[in-house]
């Protein structure tokens, strides 16, 4: 048994004879409001003096490592990887909050590729893995920075081959 439930509640309206989209009511003289413009950003100081020691931090990188090449050799330039591992996980925690300034990320970019000339041209690391571990931090970093470019300016591994000719 269907039950017509229209006729419950009110009669069905008759539309004959209307004019649909007649009596469009008037556009709008005036523009839409423009979206308020966002307050500019003013960091803190605590964030403005962290990016400044990040700044100082990077520049002396290479310098420091120069210092600890020349004091310790090879395993100078390992223990000097571990400090800078540090320094980039904290940059890597500081820039995933957002505070990180373009000066600082610039900066850190500059250091990798003045780090790489200085394994390269001014260093005889002939320990490979203390060559892949620095090429390894240097890329953590660059990743971080600037993942969408590649870089070619690591040096190769020189493996000795002798030792796989017997």
């Amino acid at each position: 048994m269907a039950t017509d439930y229209r006729g419950d509640w009110e009669p069905e309206v008759d539309y004959t004879g209307h004019q649909w989209f007649t009596n469009l009511p008037p556009k709008a003289k005036t523009p839409p409001p423009a979206p308020s413009p966002k307050p500019a950003y003013i960091p803190e100081p605590q964030i403005v003096e962290r990016n400044a020691l990040f700044v100082y931090a990077l520049k002396s990188a290479p310098d420091v490592l120069m210092e600890q090449y020349k004091a310790f050799g090879q395993l100078g330039v390992l223990g000097w990887c571990s400090e800078f591992s540090e320094l980039i996980d904290e940059l890597k925690e500081f820039g995933s909050q957002g505070h990180m300034f373009t000066d600082t990320r610039d900066q850190a970019l500059e250091t990798c590729a003045y780090l790489l000339d200085a394994l390269v041209n001014h260093m005889e690391v002939k320990m490979q893995i203390i060559v892949m571990f620095l090429s390894f931090q240097v890329q953590r970093l660059r990743k971080f920075l600037d993942a969408n470019t590649e870089f070619d300016d690591y040096p190769q591994p020189e493996f000795p081959m002798h030792f796989m000719q017997r």
